[in-house]
């Protein structure tokens, strides 16, 4: 297929995407880089849900960037990439919102790039973050259907990916807030986020004419990227219990693009095929 100019050039080994014990996030390495991933921060959450849903939460913005420090701190790396929601407003950010982000920019390291996919609650974020005031230099914005760096192909998961995307090592998104509920001997149960991990089916992508030419699809002894789905840095917002029958997902090709998916929780514990959680 035709060169994407949203992609960069290949690396020469496989691209690997390490789940960071404990925390909803992973590091990789691309393009020489260090990279620390993380999805759906949704600063300005509790914001929302005052405008939204009339419910008074405390603001945990000093908890949610602390986290992030500390994961920073504990990686070293020389990117983070935000895969989409990295606000929660569907518009321009409000007050509370702007006054998290810009707090939370300013503790970075000095030396930290930052890339950004955009996700259906990140509005015009391109206008601010990386256009307007900027108040880092060295931050990318990128569509929501996602880039590929070296083989590792990241979008949000809101709209179908970009053909580039298709063809990396492994494909990372967020938006799908994955979770899994969880229940004891004697009935109790609690939710906890979860991984998933699998192969890409090629069935949902097949009859797109956007993805004509992309190899594996078209090739039955080349073997499908991996998918990753991250669990929402955010632990506020909710998400879709993966293991609850009747539980509708978010994105246009998940779970029907997910062959072979297992969960995991945060601490690496491998549940199995997250149906039968």
């Amino acid at each position: 297929m035709p060169d994407d100019p949203r992609r960069s050039a290949s690396a020469s080994t496989p691209a690997r995407v390490e789940p960071v014990p404990g925390e909803p996030a992973a590091t990789a390495t691309v393009g020489g880089e260090r990279a620390v991933l993380v999805a759906d921060y949704h600063a300005g959450y509790e914001a929302g849900l005052r405008y939204e849903r009339g419910v008074d939460v405390p603001s945990r913005a000093p908890d949610r960037r602390e986290r992030l420090l500390a994961l920073l701190e504990r990686t070293r790396p020389d990117r983070l990439l935000v895969l989409g929601d990295l606000m929660h407003s569907i518009g321009d950010p409000g007050g509370a919102e702007r006054g998290e982000l810009e707090v939370l920019f300013e503790s970075f390291p000095a030396e930290l790039s930052v890339t950004v996919v955009k996700g259906n609650h990140d509005g015009r974020i391109e206008t601010w973050l990386a256009d307007g005031d900027d108040i880092r230099a060295d931050v990318t914005v990128v569509p929501g259907d996602g880039v590929v760096l070296d083989d590792v192909g990241v979008c949000h998961g809101h709209t179908w990916p970009a053909p580039a995307v298709l063809e990396s090592d492994v494909l990372c998104l967020g938006h799908e807030h994955p979770c899994v509920r969880l229940e004891d001997e004697v009935g109790g149960s609690r939710v906890e986020r979860a991984w998933l991990r699998g192969r890409l089916d090629p069935a949902p992508f097949r009859d797109r004419p956007e993805y004509e030419g992309v190899s594996w699809l078209e090739r039955v002894d080349e073997s499908p990227p991996e998918m990753v789905v991250f669990p929402a840095f955010n632990d506020l917002v909710g998400g879709t219990w993966i293991n609850v029958a009747g539980q509708s997902f978010l994105s246009p090709f998940v779970p029907a693009g997910l062959a072979e998916g297992e969960a995991y929780l945060l601490d690496g514990t491998r549940l199995g095929p997250y149906e039968s959680v």
